[in-house]
Formats: C-alpha cells, sequence, structure tokens
C-alpha cells in the first residue's frame, strides 16, 4: 500500500506541474489485435490521467516485421514520433549508434530501476556505452502451446499434456475433421521454430545458438530432433486452412475446430476478449509442456531525439511518458490485459489468470535468451525467410533446413 500511495504523491505532482501545458505526443506502435489494442490503451489512459497530456496513438501493422522499417525510416528521415515500441534487442542499435535515440540515464536517475527489474539481462541491449536508451515494459515468450477444450470433447480425448502427447492426437482430431495446428498467415510461423528448439531442444541447445552462436550445435542431435518435429508440424498445415490474424486462431481454438497452436502469451489477450476462460474453454503449456524455462524478451519503449526547437513542455512529456511506462499502476493494468508479464518485482499480480501464474513459476528458473538479444536484424530475417521457405516448399528436407540454418549463424555479424 506504501509503494502506491507514494506513486499516487508523485503523479499528482506530474499532473499538476504539465497540466498548464498539455501537448500531443505521438506514440507509435504495433499492437494492432483486440487484445493488444485493449491492452495498449491502459498506457494510454494513465498517461492522460497523470499528465494532462494527450496520447497520439500510431498503431502500425504487420507487428516488428512490417512495422520496424516504417519507424526507422521516419527517425532516419527526420520525422520522429514522440515515442515508439520496438523490440527489446538489436533492432534499435544502430539508431543508437547513430545518435537518434534519447538517453533515458537521467530521466529515470531517481527510480532505481536495477533494483525492481525482474531480470537485469533485460535492461542489457537497452544500455550502450553508459547511456540507457530503451526501456522494457513487460517480459514476452514465444514458448507457449495453446490446446482447445472443446475440439478435445469432441474426440473423446482428455486435452494433451505436453507436446507429444498433442502429436499423438493428430489422426484422431483429423479422422474427426478438425485441423490439428490452426495458424494465420505471415510472421506467425516466425516465432514457431524457437519455441520448438526451446521445448524439444533444450535449455542447452537454446543457450549453444542464442548466445554462443555455436554452428556445430545446429548440427547436433538436439537440432535435429527441432527441424524433424517441424517437418512433421508442416505436413499438417496447409494454406487453405490459414486464417488473416492470430486473433482469427484464438477464435477456432475457441470454436473447437482447431486443436492446437504455439503462439506467444499475447494471445491470451484476444482470448480473454473473446470470453475464453483458461482451464475451462483452453489450455495452455508453458515450454510445451517439456521444459522448465522460457525464452524471455519483450517490448521496450524508446524515445527518439526530437529536433532543436522543440517544445520543451513536448520534451518533458516524453520523460513523463518514460517513467510512467515503468510505474506500478501503468504495469499492472497494462499487463493484466496484454497477457505478458510485467517488468516489476514490487507489484500484486494475484489477479492474474492461470497461464500468467504459470508463467511467473517458471520466471523463478530464469529466462533463457531469445534470439532478439544477439542476433542481427539481418540474421533474424533470414531464419524467418528459412523458416517460411521451409512452411511453404516440401521438397527441401530436413537436412538442407539444418545445414541453410547453420550457415546463416555462421555468418552473424
Amino acid at each position: 500500500m506504501k509503494k502506491f500511495a507514494v506513486a499516487a504523491v508523485m503523479a499528482t505532482a506530474l499532473m499538476s506541474s504539465t497540466a498548464a501545458m498539455a501537448v500531443d505526443l505521438e506514440v507509435t506502435h504495433w499492437w494492432t489485435s483486440a487484445g493488444e489494442a485493449a491492452a495498449v490503451s491502459e498506457f494510454a489512459k494513465v498517461f492522460e490521467e497523470q499528465t494532462g497530456n494527450t496520447w497520439v496513438d500510431s498503431a502500425l501493422a504487420g507487428s516488428g516485421t512490417g512495422a520496424n522499417p516504417v519507424i526507422i525510416s521516419r527517425i532516419i528521415g527526420g520525422d520522429p514520433m514522440g515515442a515508439t515500441q520496438m523490440n527489446t534487442g538489436r533492432d534499435a542499435e544502430e539508431l543508437i549508434k547513430a545518435g537518434l535515440m534519447r538517453d533515458l540515464t537521467d530521466v529515470v536517475a531517481d527510480m532505481n530501476i536495477d533494483s525492481f527489474y525482474v531480470d537485469e539481462s533485460l535492461l542489457t541491449p537497452c544500455r550502450y556505452e553508459g547511456g540507457l536508451y530503451c526501456l522494457p515494459v513487460n517480459i514476452h515468450s514465444w514458448d507457449w502451446l495453446w490446446l482447445s477444450t472443446k475440439a478435445y470433447t469432441k474426440i473423446g480425448q482428455p486435452v494433451p499434456k505436453d507436446w507429444n502427447e498433442y502429436v499423438a492426437s493428430w489422426p484422431a482430431l483429423e479422422e474427426a475433421g478438425i485441423l490439428p495446428f490452426g495458424l494465420a498467415t505471415g510472421w506467425p510461423f516466425s516465432g514457431i521454430p524457437g519455441v520448438l528448439m526451446s521445448g524439444i531442444g533444450g535449455s542447452d541447445l537454446v543457450l549453444a545458438i542464442n548466445r554462443d552462436k555455436d554452428v556445430e550445435a545446429v548440427r547436433g542431435p538436439q537440432f535435429r530432433k527441432v527441424a524433424e518435429a517441424l517437418d512433421s508440424l508442416r505436413k499438417v498445415i496447409s494454406p487453405e486452412t490459414m486464417v488473416p490474424s492470430f486473433g482469427d486462431v484464438g477464435n477456432q481454438l475457441l470454436e473447437g475446430t482447431a486443436a492446437g497452436n504455439i503462439h506467444g502469451d499475447w494471445l491470451q489477450g484476444d482470448l480473454q476478449v473473446a470470453g475464453g476462460v483458461p482451464g475451462k474453454d483452453y489450455e495452455c503449456l508453458p515450454a510445451l509442456g517439456l521444459g522448465d524455462k522460457l525464452t524471455g524478451g519483450g517490448d521496450s519503449f524508446y524515445f527518439p531525439k526530437l529536433p532543436e526547437g522543440t517544445d520543451p513542455a513536448v520534451l518533458q512529456a516524453q520523460a513523463d511518458l518514460a517513467r510512467i511506462l515503468i510505474s506500478p499502476e501503468a504495469q499492472l493494468k497494462f499487463n493484466l490485459v496484454k497477457g505478458s508479464m510485467p517488468i516489476r518485482t514490487d507489484i500484486d499480480l494475484a489477479a492474474a489468470n492461470p497461464c500468467m501464474q504459470k508463467a511467473l513459476g517458471m520466471l523463478k528458473n530464469g529466462l533463457l535468451p531469445s534470439g532478439d538479444f544477439s542476433l542481427s536484424s539481418d540474421t533474424q530475417q533470414q531464419f524467418q525467410d528459412l523458416n517460411t521457405e521451409f512452411l511453404d516448399d516440401d521438397s527441401i528436407t530436413v537436412d538442407d533446413y539444418i545445414e541453410r540454418y547453420a550457415s546463416i549463424l555462421e555468418s552473424d555479424e
């Protein structure tokens, strides 16, 4: 209670100091699904209530792969937004090196952020030559297998407890006319290989590839198991059954027309908006029900340097938003809707749903690094292109996939 009381006093002071010179602050992000839009609106509400300023929402379609080029182009082209969401990792590295991002060190100097971030490694990609250039606002993990209760009721089988049981159920599902695996077109497939690597390949394999960039690990037996699992999965996926968005896949799960899906924990937000209840309408299996750790990344906010002569009130609004995004109140409201884990250790998460509670329990074991942390944007894109090609072209063998994956990793800089 004391922490929240202090936060309330700070918010009142912030409001009184800025209300007289309220400004607009444009914020870009790619949170466009129903659940994501509901979550980001919580940030906007807290910002506007506490500062009197206006959050000018600029949502961009296409997740990071589609939105990042637009964001980067605007900043390089001299048309920066007030704040922008980007993945926690190397996506903004060149912008930081070019001096186009605001250093937040002084902005958050009195917040003692190292004391409440749940995992200090989240801040590592935000630091460059002594400066702090972004603030992670959540911990997301791709490592989730989502299963439809209704689909398994239809075939008279219990909902699987892990990936192996799930794969074993595919023939019965197909016989009943139920899609074993629902999938949206475009980027949602890009995260699946990493989930298989974590759940089937194990923690050592993830560290060897995502942290150590060990090419020989790609050619080893554990990665072959991952590639073979991906090969099996593509056999039950076809372009004719794909739907436009991951939110549509969530509806398939609730309807029981698709039995399962691998997707990040942000799917929870859309399932909740659609009225789904975990444990009743769907089940969530972290790390495919096989592992005890999650790969972790998430979303960060960056604050581009604004042109000379910018109204000081806008610069202050940037600073105010930076502090608000990682405040206890905003963290609680945003993450309970988003389905992600908050970055703070000092907030009450008793209201979190069972899926988030599972994630919080596994967080105690530490996070595995996602490729975003150490692999260049070019390497990440090459992996995504390879995975998409592998899904689309059955003539690419498992051996071909492994060798091409190893070659891409070997060339990472």
